[in-house]
């Protein structure tokens, strides 16, 4: 009992010196019932990426809200109005030849509102299930406007794609490693039902390197080989993208099960630590 006690409070203290090196920066514990706190975030609105399915809301009760101490991204199987919708418009301008969507759901951003350079990023949360879903926890340099993707970085703290659902996916993207040209750096984690429970996703970023983990397991590492910034774009400022996609190049890969929606992608909190060097 004494062997077990003393490891109990070694664990503790190795984890309160750990803790000791990172100060909280920012957070949101989604205390607050309605809509998402607009202090800090954003949202990304219309047909946006990956030509999903889903058209992102603003402000949408529906969509995106805070209740129970979790902030809700909820996908809807509802028809949609497309604003931007050009009847001339070819295939290959998807965002303009639609002219309806078949679903609804959000993408929060911290855009404008908070951007990091280096720090562990960590949300707890809980994930929809069923075959199309494609939620997505994710960082986007800030000079994405000026220099575009991926030169700017993308940093995927968590993606899980419904019709492989006992999987959960890390990934880095830069102008040197990107899916898009089969050069991808990335890795996945086995995992039971994510969508039962909630987990721990997180990302520890240093000018050195990029730790990912899974309710504290690590499971993922990418250095920085210093070749360039073409091969790190990691030192200029990201900002955070918490969002439910459904269909799209790879969430949809083997269609949408239509009869599970509404689904929802459940964010019990955010937080945002830098260590006191940082």
């Amino acid at each position: 009992m004494r062997t077990y006690a003393w490891l109990i409070i070694s664990l503790v203290c190795m984890g309160t010196l750990q803790a000791a090196d990172w100060i909280k920066v920012w957070s949101d514990e989604f205390n607050t019932e309605g809509l998402p706190d607009t202090s800090k975030w954003n949202y990304e609105q219309g047909f946006v990426r990956n030509q999903e399915a889903q058209y992102y809301t603003r402000a949408r009760r529906e969509n995106a809200r805070v209740e129970n101490g979790h902030l809700v991204i909820e996908a809807r199987k509802e028809s949609w109005p497309n604003p931007g919708y050009d009847a001339g418009a070819s295939s290959r301008r998807w965002q303009r030849s639609r002219k309806t969507a078949d679903y609804t759901s959000a993408s929060l951003v911290t855009k404008q509102k908070a951007t990091w350079t280096y720090g562990r990023i960590e949300v707890r949360a809980k994930l929809p299930q069923g075959r199309g879903v494609w939620p997505a926890i994710w960082m986007l340099g800030t000079n994405i406007s000026d220099i575009g993707w991926p030169a700017c970085g993308e940093i995927d703290i968590m993606e899980y794609v419904g019709y492989d659902p006992n999987t959960i996916h890390a990934n880095v993207h830069m102008k040197k490693y990107n899916h898009s040209i089969g050069t991808g750096k990335g890795s996945k984690i086995a995992t039971s039902k994510p969508y039962n429970q909630f987990h721990v996703y997180a990302v520890e970023w240093t000018a050195e390197r990029m730790e990912f983990f899974f309710d504290d397991q690590k499971y993922f590492s990418f250095s920085n080989e210093h070749s360039g910034f073409d091969a790190w774009p990691f030192d200029k400022p990201h900002y955070l993208i918490l969002n439910l996609a459904i269909g799209g190049s790879w969430g949809g890969q083997k269609g949408i099960d239509a009869s599970i929606f509404p689904q929802t992608f459940l964010i019990d909190y955010v937080r945002v630590y830098q260590k006191k060097s940082d």
